[in-house]
């Protein structure tokens, strides 16, 4: 059908997000891939590998090809796309869609090659990319065609992606890799810390979802979280407040707000009061960490606003921009004039 001739990834660390033009979002699943080490074989994709993260025997390795939104495993990442994408639009041997792939702000070009790369070998058509904060302002409905600066926070699982955008491009922007893995990890190390207790992925997770906070809870909650004691060795259950999660996240929470400042602070004045009066919008999973919003608006003084859907901003946005590549490029175009 003519609708899969355009296909949009949001190639996240955590995630990966697949939208088909005229259907949406059709796929949504981790970015985890199960290898058997003696064969070479890929086991399993996406939620069932998720599932294997460490609980497996010795020779299957539960791996993340992406890492700090970048591609760190070539090779795996390529036969994770080709796996996806068959997934979602059909196994085809003849269908060649056209792909575009949102990537953060600050990759380097060799990165972007091996992402075209990939995405070509995994059977793309024609291959382009999008950087995250502009396919992310285009998923939360922002208009960023007009000369009027708007400002996005996307925080996913690797990077934290911090921009303003004007006439359809970036203006200036910072890309820290600082986000929703380094949330569990500084969990990790808080408990390992304060409680000498260890715990894997998947518990932290459990954590920052459930109790984690950026800025101090009207009222404390607790959680029951399971370990090993790292003195007994023995398994331990201990209750885990949301007050020692503000302690805990403290550290990368500050270098994300140092980067919205620092950004704020390179933005030509005009931008910056357009800014002031429409606010900060906040996308990517990282969104939904309890009072994001309000430590963001502490450190800057602008009102911060969550996007509906945060997760699904970056993919619905490079969904969209199939359909308006066509006007993001005038605007480009428009943009360079003014500037000659």
């Amino acid at each position: 059908m003519a609708f899969k001739d355009e296909v949009g990834i949001d190639l996240g660390t955590a995630n990966v997000l697949v939208y088909i033009k005229g259907k949406g979002i059709v796929l949504n699943e981790p970015s985890v891939v199960a290898i058997n080490e003696d064969t070479g074989d890929m086991l399993a994709v996406g939620e069932e590998a998720r599932s294997m993260l460490g609980r497996t025997p010795a020779n299957i390795v539960a791996v993340r090809p992406l890492k700090d939104g970048v591609i760190s495993d070539y090779e795996v990442t390529e036969r994770m796309l080709k796996y996806f994408i068959r997934k979602a639009c059909g196994t085809s041997k003849f269908f060649k869609p056209r792909i575009m792939i949102c990537v953060p702000s600050g990759v380097t070009e060799v990165e972007k090659r091996a992402v075209i790369e990939a995405a070509t070998q995994a059977g793309g058509k024609s291959v382009f990319l999008m950087e995250e904060p502009v396919a992310a302002a285009i998923g939360a409905g922002l208009d960023i065609t007009g000369p009027d600066g708007k400002m996005v926070i996307d925080i996913g699982g690797g990077t934290s992606d911090v921009a303003v955008i004007s006439l359809g491009t970036i203006v200036t922007s910072q890309s820290v890799k600082v986000a929703g893995d380094s949330f569990d990890d500084y969990i990790i190390r808080y408990m390992r810390k304060e409680h000498k207790l260890y715990i894997g992925e998947r518990t932290a997770e459990n954590m920052k979802i459930n109790i984690g906070t950026a800025y101090p809870r009207e009222q404390s909650i607790s959680y029951e979280c399971r370990g090993r004691d790292l003195v007994t060795g023995l398994p331990k259950v201990i209750d885990v407040t949301s007050e020692e999660m503000l302690e805990a996240l403290d550290e990368p929470l500050t270098t994300i707000a140092e980067a919205v400042h620092h950004v704020l602070e390179e933005t030509p004045p005009e931008l910056a009061a357009d800014i002031s009066n429409a606010g900060i919008v906040i996308t990517g999973g990282g969104a939904l960490l309890n009072g994001i919003d309000m430590r963001i608006k502490k450190r800057t003084g602008i009102d911060v606003y969550i996007a509906d859907e945060p997760k699904n901003c970056v993919a619905i946005g490079t969904g969209k921009a199939l359909n308006s590549m066509d006007a993001i490029e005038m605007s480009r175009v428009n943009k360079k004039k003014q500037l000659l």
